[in-house]
C-alpha cells in the first residue's frame, strides 16, 4: 500500500527516513522551515563522532558496528569521504577496573574482534605525543571509528532526496496537527496552509518537546558546549597521530576530534547540560564554560591550552530518560509516528535508522523497536547521572 508520509524535520532522522520511504515506494513530503541544513540543527556540524565503544553494552555495539560497515558504503556511493576512519581512543586517570566504561568497552571490543589496544602511558607518549602521559594512565585504542563531517553528509543526503523524488518542502514553519476520529490526518502550517498525509512523521530533534508539548513528559531539551581551536601546532593534532577521543569522559565529559579540513580541534562537553529552547538566547557559551575547556587542556594537551578558540556552539540533545532513541507509533494518535530522542548518541547510526523509521511507519517488526518504543513511564532527567555519560553521549 502506497501511503503519503509527510516528515517534519530535514535534519538526519528526517532524511534518512525519507530515503527509506521513498525506496519502498511510498510519496514522501519533507518539510523543514529552513535553511538547508538548519543551522540551528544538532547535526549542522563540522563533526560527529563514529564509535563501537559503548562499555559493556554489547548491544549498541554491535548496532555500532552495522552503522560504521554503511558508513564505509557511503563514501563509496558519494564518492567523498564523508566518514574518516581515523581510529577513537578513550582513557581513564587511572587504571582501568571493572566496572569502568574503558575497562567494559576494551573487554567487550576485544571479545568481538576488534584490533583494540590498551594504551599505556609510554604507548601514549610515543604515539600519541599531545597528551599529557602523566595524568591519563590507562584506556583503550580502537582503530575501527574516527568521524563523520555530520553537515556535509546532510547536505549530500538532501541533495540525493531531491534527485530520486522526495518533495522538499524548505521554509515551511509546522503550527498543528490536524487531527480527526480517525486520528492525525496532517498539518497545519504557521500561514494558515495545510498538508494532509496518511502518515506524520516527527524528525525534529530537540524541538520535538516545544512543537509537541504533551512530549515533553519524556523529552527534555538540553545544550552542551562545543569549541573549535586552531592549534598553533597543526601537524600535532592530525589524525594520525590525535585519534577522536574522550577524556575521562565519564569523570570530566571532556570529548574532541583531530584537525580536519576546517584546520580546528573540536572539543566538546557530554554531561547533565543545560536545559533550553533551541533558539533560545541562552544558547550561548558562558565564560565559565569557557574557563573550564581551558582549564581542561591545560592538564590534557598543554600545547592546546593557549589556541584561540575561533568559533563556538551550543550543541542540544533531545534527552530521553533512558539514552535509548525514541522511534515509535504514537498509541494515542493513529498515524503519528516520532523519531526522536537522539540523547547525544544518534548521529553514528544514520545509515540504519532510516530502516528502522520505515519499519515503525509500515508497522513491521524489528526486534530493536522494542528497545526504542514509546515509554514514557519514566521522567527524563530523571536516570541515574553515571547513565548521562555512558553508555551513550560522546558523540556530538
Amino acid at each position: 500500500m502506497v501511503l503519503h508520509i509527510l516528515i517534519v524535520g530535514a535534519g538526519i532522522n528526517g532524511v534518512v527516513a525519507a530515503l527509506e520511504l521513498k525506496r519502498r515506494g511510498h510519496r514522501v513530503t519533507l518539510i523543514d522551515p529552513g535553511p538547508l541544513p538548519h543551522p540551528l540543527a544538532a547535526s549542522s556540524d563540522i563533526s560527529k563522532a563514529v564509535r563501537s565503544c559503548y562499555g559493556a553494552d554489547e548491544e549498541y555495539t554491535a548496532l555500532a558496528e552495522g552503522a560504521i560497515a554503511k558508513w564505509r558504503e557511503w563514501n563509496d556511493e558519494f564518492a567523498t569521504e564523508l566518514y574518516h576512519e581515523v581510529g577513537v581512543m578513550f582513557l581513564r586517570q587511572g587504571e582501568m577496573q571493572p566496572g569502568d566504561y574503558e575497562y567494559e568497552t576494551f573487554q567487550v571490543l576485544k571479545k568481538r574482534g576488534h584490533q583494540v589496544v590498551r594504551m599505556t602511558p609510554d604507548r601514549l607518549r610515543a604515539r600519541f605525543p599531545a597528551w599529557n602521559s602523566e595524568r591519563f594512565q590507562d584506556g583503550v585504542y580502537d582503530a575501527e571509528g574516527g568521524y563523520t563531517e555530520s553537515g556535509r553528509v546532510v547536505t549530500e543526503l538532501l541533495k540525493k532526496a531531491r534527485s530520486i523524488g522526495v518533495e522538499l518542502r524548505e521554509g515551511s514553519q509546522f503550527d498543528h496537527l490536524e487531527e480527526g476520529d480517525n486520528g492525525v490526518q496532517g498539518i497545519s502550517f504557521r500561514d494558515g496552509t495545510r498538508c494532509p498525509a496518511d502518515v506524520v512523521v516527527f524528525a525534529t530533534g530537540s524541538w520535538t518537546p516545544h512543537l509537541l508539548p504533551f512530549t515533553n513528559k519524556f523529552f527534555r531539551s538540553t545544550g552542551h558546549p562545543i569549541f573549535h581551536l586552531r592549534p598553533n601546532d597543526p601537524a600535532l593534532f592530525a589524525p594520525e597521530r590525535f585519534p577522536m577521543f574522550g577524556a575521562d569522559i565519564t569523570t570530566t565529559g571532556y570529548y574532541g576530534f583531530p584537525v580536519g579540513r576546517e584546520g580546528v580541534v573540536k572539543v566538546g562537553v557530554h554531561g547533565p547540560g543545560r536545559e533550553m529552547a533551541p533558539d533560545s538566547a541562552e544558547r550561548v557559551v558562558t565564560k565559565e564554560e569557557e574557563n573550564g575547556l581551558r582549564q581542561f587542556l591545560s592538564e590534557a594537551f598543554p600545547a592546546l591550552a593557549t589556541a584561540p578558540v575561533v568559533y563556538t556552539r551550543v550543541c542540544l540533545y533531545c534527552d530521553t530518560h533512558d539514552g535509548n532513541f525514541w522511534i515509535a507509533a504514537d498509541p494515542d494518535r493513529a498515524g503519528l509516528v516520532i523519531a526522536a530522542g537522539d540523547s547525544g548518541h544518534g548521529f553514528k547510526f544514520a545509515p540504519i535508522l532510516g530502516d528502522l523509521i520505515a519499519d515503525a511507519v509500515e508497522q513491521k517488526e524489528n526486534p530493536l523497536l522494542d528497545k526504542f518504543r514509546w515509554r514514557p513511564d519514566v521522567q527524563p532527567g530523571l536516570q541515574n547521572e553515571a547513565a548521562r555519560y555512558v553508555p551513550n553521549g560522546a558523540n556530538r
